[in-house]
């Protein structure tokens, strides 16, 4: 049999060219190359579990749960047909091949439904293709003693991108690029490199929008080059039914288990409800909408409070992305004494979850528990243009339920903005790709975790005490200073008042005929005017002056004006609506002292209403590393404009000529 490797596979893919486009050629090589080798895996068993399974239909016993104790299977097919038999009979091989997929146990044949293969078993043979692609993938020895399962997964992976690249349009939903899977990996096992290389180290990783699987992928691929002797557990759950299944086929591939895979909308249907992990990576869909689940969604943040994933508070529908930190976080081994070790996470997002929404906003309170749980780490800022669908500003969030005593407390800020280097040819809208030194540079600033501020070089690593994101809203309040001046139209003009609309016909006759008696009058003290206002209603007939009635009244026709006399309560200002203004204290600064520096130099009759006081948190990335360029002298920029127009004098002396 030949060599294989992922372009021999691919190179059958030349059995279809006519009746399908090259990206469709995916569609066709990965489910039969998963298929090629589950039948190579279960070879060396496949008569014994024959045998088993027609015992055990006699007997009435669940194959499923006998057949994989027996044989050490985590999967098995109980079908008597292999690629060998269904190569060797052309004329029924549509029906054969179908009889084949029934006889997979459960837990795999839905990758097989994902894949959509029974519909494309009866298209390739419908286009004659069928016979042609099973005899060559027969010929295809994918049997584990031949292929590694290491090998296998790369073999798989590479196909992956073969198809995502043939398929440019939709690359981005197919993949995360890898570089950037290997600087989230390379930092999620940061500060664990010790632990990480002891013999036999069994750790969970867990992606809950797995996608086809390529951040598990890498994190395997990674820890096993660190430690070939380690034993990492692959946990994914994904939504689309395709990626399922490429993800699913990929970790069969790799040897996980089968049931390590789960499809389902994470955010609605956890798969692992109640399991923990030692580190967490993902992807999720940002800037996508979380209406679909909004009910579910709610009840769990509503009902179950911390108890369930979502109990600091819930984003705007808009962005659900912060919905997916959460759950990664409820995902983390708890901490509950000293020497517990914890979990790490990582996690893609744009700029949206570091400063949208103002004190007391979902997004904000979820900020606010994050850091002040001392779960964030750090940050780091990736160059734009970096992924396959979008071309936006994008963050990777490392958080750490397990800090080093030099990182407790802190976070540190990476700005790699500007480490990249360009591709030779586009992907959608990736133009951008992390180079190995830029990787390399990016693990050494967050290794020395230290301020880098160079006055002469763009500062790249910041570290911040976590109160340093925290501010206090203060509702600055000011007093209700009201004129009362009515006119001919003033009756137009209250009449209108949603409060006195609700009138009967009569009464709001009376607020009429008692606002043209007062016609001409001014007031400067709004409990004066409501004393004449009072009996002018009940002059023109109204038998009983509400309270909201006569709010609305002087409500709408009272201006500020800053030499009326203060409107008082039981002796106290009220407040102006009109003129209340918020002000954001940072939390390392005391209150009445900002207020008194900031505010009253300006509005000295202010005052402060602490029970409106909120406090939030945001991460002003941009600012933190912004860098102030003068500009150029005007001198300089005259030099430059006469120069332009006396090229362009020449030149018009050159066309006139």
């Amino acid at each position: 049999m030949a060599t294989v490797n992922a372009a021999f596979i691919w190179s059958i893919a030349n059995k279809l060219r006519g009746p399908y486009q090259p990206n469709q050629y995916g569609d066709v090589i990965l489910p039969f190359t998963i298929l090629r080798r589950l039948d190579a895996i279960l070879a060396p068993t496949k008569d014994k579990v024959l045998t088993e399974h027609k015992k055990l239909l006699k007997s009435g016993v669940d194959p499923f749960v006998v057949l994989r104790a027996k044989f050490g299977l985590p999967f098995f097919n109980t079908s008597v047909w292999d690629f060998g038999k269904l190569a060797a009979d052309p004329t029924n091989l549509a029906d054969n091949l179908l009889d084949y997929l029934e006889g997979f146990s459960p837990n795999v044949r839905d990758v097989f439904d994902g894949y959509k293969l029974p519909e494309l078993i009866a298209d390739l043979d419908k286009k004659d293709r069928l016979f042609l692609i099973v005899k060559d993938f027969a010929n295809v020895d994918l049997h584990p003693d031949r292929v590694s399962g290491h090998d296998m997964g790369y073999i798989f992976e590479e196909l992956i991108r073969k198809f995502a690249e043939s398929n440019n349009a939709q690359a981005g939903d197919h993949f995360t690029p890898r570089e950037v899977i290997s600087l989230m990996v390379d930092l999620l096992y940061a500060d664990k490199d010790l632990e990480l290389t002891t013999p036999g180290i069994v750790r969970t990783i867990y992606d809950p929008a797995a996608g086809t699987g390529g951040m598990l992928s890498v994190a395997y691929d990674h820890l096993v080059q660190m430690n070939p002797d380690a034993k990492p557990v692959l946990y994914g759950q994904e939504i689309n039914p395709r990626s399922y299944a490429m993800c699913k086929s990929d970790m069969i591939i790799k040897g996980q288990r089968v049931d390590n895979i789960y499809e389902g909308d994470t955010l609605v249907d956890d798969g692992f409800s109640g399991e923990h992990f030692d580190f967490l990576l993902s992807n999720p869909p940002f800037g996508v909408e979380w209406k679909a689940q909004q009910k579910q969604v709610t009840d769990e943040h509503q009902q179950r409070g911390f108890a369930g994933r979502f109990g600091p508070g819930l984003p705007r529908v808009s962005d659900g992305s912060l919905l997916f930190l959460l759950h990664l976080i409820k995902k983390m081994r708890p901490v509950q004494k000293p020497g517990d070790k914890g979990s790490r996470l990582a996690i893609v997002l744009n700029g949206s979850p570091l400063f949208t929404g103002g004190a007391g906003s979902g997004e904000s309170n979820i900020r606010k528990w994050i850091i002040e749980n001392d779960l964030l780490d750090a940050i780091i800022a990736l160059p734009t243009d970096m992924f396959y669908n979008t071309g936006i500003a994008t963050y990777i969030w490392i958080l750490d339920n397990a800090k080093t005593a030099e990182r407790k407390g802190k976070v540190q800020l990476i700005n790699a903005v500007d480490m990249y280097g360009k591709m030779r040819k586009s992907l959608g809208s990736k133009r951008k790709e992390l180079r190995p030194e830029d990787i390399n540079t990016i693990c050494e600033l967050y290794d020395a975790f230290r301020n880098d501020d160079g006055e002469d070089e763009p500062a790249l690593s910041k570290v911040f005490d976590n109160s340093d994101f925290g501010y206090r809203t203060i509702t600055v309040e000011r007093p209700l200073q009201l004129r009362f001046h009515v006119t001919e139209d003033t009756a137009d003009l209250v009449l209108a008042a949603k409060a006195i609309t609700k009138l009967p016909q009569h009464d709001q006759d009376a607020v009429r005929d008692a606002l043209n008696s007062m016609v001409g009058r001014s007031w400067t003290n709004r409990d004066a005017f409501v004393t004449e206002l009072k009996a002018a209603l009940k002059t023109a007939g109204m038998a009983k002056v509400g309270a909201p009635v006569v709010k609305g009244i002087w409500t709408a026709i009272g201006v500020h004006d800053p030499e009326a006399d203060i409107v008082t309560t039981k002796g106290k200002p009220e407040p102006d609506p009109s003129l209340r203004d918020t002000e954001n204290v940072p939390l390392s600064e005391d209150v009445e002292e900002y207020f008194a520096r900031e505010v009253l130099p300006h509005v000295p009759d202010a005052w402060i209403d602490h029970d409106k006081t909120k406090i939030g948190y945001e991460i002003p990335f941009t600012r933190h590393f912004y860098r102030y360029t003068p500009p150029r002298p005007l001198e300089e920029i005259q030099r430059d404009l006469r120069k332009l127009v006396t090229e362009i004098q020449t030149m018009l002396t050159e066309v006139g000529a």
